[in-house]
């Protein structure tokens, strides 16, 4: 005789969220797997936590797992545990009458964002069975109870009765999902695996599937055997005889499909970041990193760490051994590190887990506190999450000061990952400091190697106050510039600073350990001259105001204004900086933004360009005298437009306007070849740009002399 069936309505509010979750559309419908998985390892948990104290609980059954069996032909995905159990009143009382306190927040939540896989953390994740079925039935035993069926079509009520029908289950809970038609797909092995991978890989207990497979057995063919026997008579009897038993013995059986059922285990990979980590070797480590990046190289370092205190988590960092081809792709999904609650998968993509220039950083953050299936709104207010951050860029920082200190390993760390260095210098204010120790540049001084701003201080003279460097669009276009003229003649040491994100880092990072960082290329740089050298520079100053008027006027508004330097020493002349604008090389990144902004910031930013002569030079001697003796002489404006625009190509800068500068130059070659104008076409002495005028004055004599 059948048990009675008692029949019970839900709560209000419960009602009210099986009916939004069963009538709205979800494009994430396969987060109800992780749920009751998730579900499934608290009841183990319970358990086991009781057979501390009392052994005799697990009595009715010592195996401690999850079981997920699909039924393909009746449409059912059962997921069974081990676990504590419920009792009838469990039954009811959990999953009908009691409204969690979370139950509206969700409700009101998911009407807004059409977002499910946020329903762990409001205490109603048994309901996202309903985004996948039509109904339910909950298979139960607890040590304390007989075993009984809850079920329920998402109605507004549920049926709760004694099992006589179902095998006994000895301990636990099984859950019977009665799928819609058009959800199959959840019945399907491959599915279900893809899905236990993403999301419960790493839940504690072992999770099986129970499926039935397609294989191909040989059989034996009795009848067909004899019948080949007796063909095998009529044959001619010349044939070996040998032969003739191996032809027999090979047509005993043939291959047929046959189905069988198959228990695999899906989370074969423990996790191992809740181990010691004195006990895991490095091998279980590289396994552990390529099975979570499908990288197929070992990493270059790992750090495992525990936090515990106020909070706690656990984690395991990696750092590749080579940058991704995209590293800073603008649209690729960030997804380096993974978030996990309890074991549980949560998601791969939390932006403020980690700053963006350790978005090379591979691993897993396992947190204790934060609660499953965090939105995006919530995640950006969690306290939690922002302790967690802060422990994880300074692990990161202890990890790469580990692989310092193997100069081979640090080597391939930093050219691999130097500009996300430089960028974490650029945006992390509180790191700043300690990031400076990691960065290498090439110097006037270690042309072979890298060196560290810690080696550059040791090698300073006593009288130098700071660090000198250059920038440049190359090494070999910064080794060459006038601007190192006099400091290597001093003694002092240059940094060559070649790639673009160094123009951003150098402008965040001030000083290092006290010492300025000074640019050799901008204006107000002083050099330790005696008061020797600076008299007789003051005096050389005074001396060419003259020239340095004309030139200005000459020149107009191509510069600010015109000086005269002692930062050069071999060169004419060459074209400083505002101390706060832009750099030359600055200039020329800003200019080669796509989406650059023509005016406003770009324009107020642009160098604010100073022409600088080299007071004892011959050009600049020569070009005084030619002043002097006539002020409106036609070559002058020629001959400084010309010198103007052959120190901006010296120092860095693009010219304006190239075709004329090249007419100038073409200009000065038929000089050198002693061509006049009348030798030239009467079209091309037309085409003269009135700017610059032919050099109608100048002789050979005169070239030889300012050459």
């Amino acid at each position: 005789m059948s048990s009675p069936t008692e029949t019970f309505n839900f709560q209000a509010e419960i009602s009210q969220l099986m009916s939004l979750i069963v009538n709205a559309v979800y494009q994430n419908k396969e987060i109800f797997l992780r749920e009751l998985i998730s579900n499934a390892s608290d009841a183990l948990d319970k358990i086991r936590y009781q057979s501390l104290t009392d052994p005799s609980v697990l009595d009715s059954g010592k195996d401690l797992k999850i079981t997920i069996v699909p039924d393909t032909a009746n449409k059912v995905l059962s997921i069974r545990d081990t676990g504590i159990g419920m009792t009838k009143a469990d039954l009811i009382n959990n999953l009908g009458t009691i409204a969690k306190s979370g139950t509206k927040a969700f409700m009101e939540m998911v009407q807004e964002t059409k977002d499910a896989s946020m329903i762990g953390q409001f205490g109603v994740g048994f309901y996202s069975a309903y985004l996948v079925a039509d109904e339910v039935e909950v298979i139960s035993k607890h040590n304390d109870d007989e075993q009984y069926i809850w079920r329920s079509s998402a109605g507004q009520n549920f049926t709760v009765t004694r099992d006589t029908v179902n095998e006994p289950l000895g301990r636990g809970t099984e859950i019977r999902l009665h799928l819609k038609d058009d959800l199959s797909e959840f019945l399907e092995e491959r599915r279900i695996k893809d899905i236990v991978k993403k999301h419960s890989e790493f839940i504690s207990y072992p999770i099986h599937l129970i499926y039935v497979k397609e294989v191909e057995k040989e059989v034996p063919i009795e009848e067909e055997e004899e019948e080949e026997e007796a063909d095998e008579e009529k044959k001619d009897k010349v044939e070996d005889v040998e032969d003739d038993e191996d032809k027999k013995e090979e047509k005993k059986t043939k291959k047929v499909k046959e189905n069988e059922t198959v228990d695999e285990e899906l989370n074969q990979t423990k996790p191992i970041w809740t181990r010691n980590p004195d006990t895991i070797e490095k091998d279980e480590y590289n396994a552990f990193y390529k099975s979570l990046t499908n990288d197929w190289e070992d990493p270059l370092a790992v750090k495992h760490f525990s936090v515990e205190g106020q909070l706690e988590f656990r984690s395991i960092l990696f750092t590749p051994c080579r940058a991704p081809f995209d590293l800073f792709e603008g649209k690729k999904k960030r997804n380096n590190i993974k978030l996990y609650v309890r074991r549980v998968f949560i998601m791969d993509d939390c932006e403020d887990l980690i700053p963006e220039w350790l978005n090379f950083v591979k691993g897993i953050v396992d947190s204790e506190d934060l609660p499953l299936n965090l939105s995006r709104e919530v995640l950006q207010q969690n306290k939690i999450l922002k302790v967690i951050r802060k422990n994880l860029v300074k692990k990161c920082i202890d990890m790469f000061s580990e692989i310092a200190e193997d100069k081979d390993n640090f080597n391939k760390f930093y050219e691999a990952f130097s500009k996300n260095i430089k960028l974490g210098v650029h945006e992390d204010t509180q790191n700043r400091g300690k990031l400076s120790e990691f960065l290498r540049y090439y110097s006037t001084k270690s042309t072979d190697e890298p060196t560290s701003l810690k080696d550059y201080v040791t090698r300073m003279p006593e009288k130098q106050k700071f660090i000198y460097y250059i920038t440049g669009e190359s090494r070999q276009a910064v080794e060459s510039s006038p601007f190192l003229e006099v400091l290597k003649r001093k003694g002092y040491e240059v940094l060559f600073l070649v790639d673009p994100i160094d123009e951003y880092a150098v402008q965040q990072l001030k000083d290092y350990e006290g010492k300025e960082l000074k640019s050799i290329t901008k204006e107000g740089l002083e050099l330790d001259d005696d008061e020797e050298e600076k008299q007789k520079f003051e005096e050389q100053k005074k001396e060419l105001e003259p020239l340095c008027a004309t030139v200005k006027e000459v020149l107009g508004d191509k510069v600010e204004k015109v000086v005269v330097t002692d930062l050069i020493s071999e060169s004419p002349c060459v074209i400083l900086t505002g101390q706060f604008g832009w750099s030359a090389n600055m200039e020329r990144i800003m200019r080669s933004q796509a989406l650059r902004d023509s005016g406003g910031m770009s324009q107020y930013m642009a160098s604010k360009r100073t022409l600088g002569l080299q007071p004892t030079h011959p050009i600049i001697r020569e070009l005084k005298e030619k002043i002097d003796a006539d002020k409106n002489d036609k070559t002058v404006r020629d001959l400084v437009n010309l010198m103007y625009e052959s120190a901006l190509l010296a120092s860095g800068f693009n010219l304006d306007d190239p075709s004329q500068f090249a007419s100038r130059i073409y200009r000065m070659i038929k000089l050198g070849l002693s061509l006049d104008d009348d030798d030239t076409s009467a079209a091309a002495a037309g085409s003269s740009s009135a700017d610059a005028p032919a050099l109608e004055e100048v002789t050979e004599s005169n070239m030889e002399e300012i050459d």
